[in-house]
């Protein structure tokens, strides 16, 4: 008789976590209006059929080999940029290495500032200007250690 129970309209009961939920779920909360997806093409088309056609059995989908927008080859581009910083921090000058992140960082920032909502793919996370000031504020301060750190000796 010493084990705690499961009690009504505590922490622990599934029935008060649903009803913290609300009646409709995390799916009912808020949805988006149609035609509002961030890759939706400049007509208006969505990129992905809202009612695709069942595949024959045994077939496969199509693959998409390229991103379906102009923020998904910059995001690319940024993925590249900072694996080089981090091979050139692991080869060679790590201040080097440090420097082109934050450049990279910086640059995604821009990007990001610069790029409307629909073309933004992968690079829209949040809402813009918080996306621009995480990303500025990391590079900065990635930049700002790299000069800052005294060197050591080896």
């Amino acid at each position: 008789m010493g084990v705690a129970q499961p009690g009504w309209c505590r922490s622990d009961d599934p029935r008060d976590a649903a009803r913290q939920r609300g009646h409709h779920g995390r799916a009912g909360r808020r949805r988006r209006p149609e035609g509002s997806t961030l890759n939706d093409d400049l007509d208006g088309a969505s990129a992905v059929p809202v009612n695709p056609e069942p595949l024959p059995i045994g077939e496969r989908a199509p693959r998409r080999l390229a991103p379906a927008t102009i923020g998904g080859f910059c995001y690319l581009a940024i993925l590249v940029g900072t694996l080089a910083g981090v091979v050139v921090a692991a080869t060679t000058d790590w201040r080097l290495g440090i420097r082109i992140i934050s450049g990279v960082l910086g640059a995604a920032a821009v990007l990001r500032l610069a790029l409307p909502e629909k073309d933004a793919g992968m690079l829209a996370i949040r809402h813009r200007f918080l996306d621009v000031a995480i990303l500025l504020a990391i590079g900065i301060t990635l930049f700002a250690l790299a000069q800052t750190i005294p060197n050591q000796p080896v």
